[in-house]
């Protein structure tokens, strides 16, 4: 088909993914002008993003108090107590995130270790690489559930920022289709979604299934929900197993007020010294991509807490992604994580709280069996256990990234006390131009079993961080990510509506002109770039 025919099939017969009218889509009005605020200083870009995170603290405030939460966290204790698992389910930075919740469960609750699990769509693979596509397809989600060997007696709780994304609602299909109960967090308004999609709709009214709505309005980067979506899901699915082990445990809640804890963590984010700092390593990375460098981040504790952040920049912002070391012909990442403690596939289990990978090993008769589209089937994507081992985030020699002169080391830390990573860290750090240090702790925080705001630091840290710096790298405009990857359905129409409100044309004309630039021979220039410099000409 030419192109004018592909956006003609993806304007009429793809609407299920025409998501416009969903808050988690749009711009957010208080970050509209955020690359002008950068623009101004990194110190003003900083304070404009953290913004945002008040709407987490209102609607937190309010999940906490609800039916819907306590009946989420009995029904955790209940499922433990009864030998069953619970298990996460999400794709994309909320399946990243179901694997960190597992970790930390794991971590924390070595007794009950093994009730927690975690679905992601695409295996562990996608931890630290985007499977593309897979999020379209809820069998794909559906088999997931199969091999994990859920019964009745076990508990779903799944996690899909949007509240559309086929794949985790396939797990929710499949699991109480079998006599499972389900809990469903998203980030809009329930009776948006219900109203306009049909997928949406058949699992909101899915008696078995009990709806957690944690709506906090529209990114403060437009459409990143690796943002304020997944903060508050991580915020509410975490509090709800700290408050599951206290009562497993028969220990005081470590945290009596979850939502006093959060803004307490906003007002110590937003000090001088923890906006400076920030903006410090903004400033740094900024100028090592501009000298076209590298950045490896060094960590132990909080690898998996950086490997989330560092993998959402390849689709959010069209960067290279992590890849096999055996695989020369890739670019490499502008950021890797690595710990330099072990080897890879050690290093790998240590993140996933001490358990083996749990990859898919779906071979070409897997995807015909389950339908997948004929691309898929012709070239089925490499996500073995043995692929994601492959991948050199340990401490294997690897000097492409060190090799142009200009890279630099980041030892990321969580306070002090581990020697170990400090002494790894400056066995690697002098092959490189630059050397730097961040300390992740941010002040006193209420300490809890599963150090559920110690991990939320980070993650708002680093989102900050990374946001940041490629709105300083020219990859924002205004508040949309306009280097995005358009990967899949979902991200095809956010690229048309970016076109649209950026070049101030009708969504038809920035289809076809996002279809056209999607057949350009052009692979340097991101797509919605080249639609924007035809339309201003």
């Amino acid at each position: 088909m030419s192109y004018l025919d592909e956006a003609k099939h993806f304007e009429e017969n793809e609407k299920p993914f025409h998501l416009g009218f969903l808050p988690t889509e749009q711009s957010n009005p208080l970050t509209s002008h955020l690359d002008q605020e950068f623009g101004k200083s990194i110190a003003c870009g900083i304070r404009n993003l953290q913004l945002v995170d008040r709407n987490v603290l209102n609607m937190a405030e309010k999940i906490f108090a609800s039916a819907e939460f306590a009946a989420l966290t009995d029904s955790i204790v209940t499922t433990i107590r009864n030998g069953g698992k619970v298990v996460f389910s999400g794709c994309g930075a909320t399946g990243r995130l179901s694997i960190l919740l597992e970790s930390m469960w794991r971590t924390a609750c070595p007794e009950y270790a093994d009730q927690v699990k975690s679905i992601m769509t695409g295996g562990d693979y996608a931890l630290v690489k985007s499977v593309e596509s897979f999020e379209d397809y809820a069998q794909f989600g559906a088999r997931q559930v199969q091999e994990m060997q859920m019964t009745p007696g076990d508990l779903l709780v799944a996690i899909t920022e949007g509240g559309e994304t086929s794949s985790v609602l396939g797990t929710v299909k499949e699991f109480t289709g079998n006599g499972g109960k389900a809990f469903l967090m998203f980030n809009n308004p329930a009776h948006l979604l219900r109203g306009h999609l049909e997928r949406c709709r058949e699992a909101i009214d899915n008696p078995a299934v009990t709806v957690l709505d944690l709506n906090c309005g529209p990114m403060a980067l437009a459409g990143s929900t690796r943002m304020q979506a997944t903060t508050s899901e991580q915020f509410i699915a975490s509090a709800a197993l700290e408050k599951a082990a206290a009562e497993l445990y028969g220990t005081p809640a470590a945290c009596p007020d979850f939502a006093a804890g959060f803004a307490g963590l906003l007002e110590l984010l937003g000090n001088d010294e923890n906006v400076e700092k920030m903006a410090h390593q903004i400033d740094l990375e900024q100028r090592v991509y501009g000298a076209s460098g590298l950045v490896t981040y060094f960590a132990d504790d909080y690898i998996l807490d950086l490997f989330t952040d560092t993998t959402e920049r390849n689709p959010t912002f069209m960067l290279p992604g992590f890849h096999r070391m055996d695989d020369t012909a890739a670019p490499e990442p502008w950021a890797f994580v690595r710990n330099p403690k072990m080897s890879s596939p050690d290093a790998i289990r240590r993140a996933l709280g001490n358990r083996n990978m749990r990859c898919l090993e779906w071979q070409v008769k897997d995807y015909i069996a389950m339908d997948a589209p004929e691309n898929i089937c012709n070239n089925p994507p490499l996500i073995s256990a043995a692929h994601l081992a492959a991948i050199p985030v340990g401490n294997e020699p690897y000097p492409a990234r060190y090799a142009t002169g200009k890279d630099a080391a980041v030892l990321f830390c969580y306070g002090t006390g581990d020697e170990a990573l400090q002494s790894a860290y400056n066995g690697e750090c002098g092959k490189f131009a630059v050397q730097a240090v961040f300390d992740g702790s941010v002040g006193e925080l209420p300490q809890t079993r599963l150090k559920v705001f110690e991990h939320l630091a980070v993650k708002l840290q680093w989102n900050t961080i990374s946001t940041g710096t490629m709105v300083c790298l020219g990859r924002v405009s205004g508040n949309w990510m306009s280097c995005v990857a358009i990967s899949n359905k979902k991200l095809i129409d956010r690229a048309i509506r970016l076109v649209s409100e950026l070049g101030s044309v009708d969504y038809h004309t920035a289809c076809v002109e996002i279809f056209r630039a999607m057949e350009s021979t052009d692979t340097e220039t991101p797509a919605v770039l080249q639609c924007l410099a035809r339309l201003r000409k």
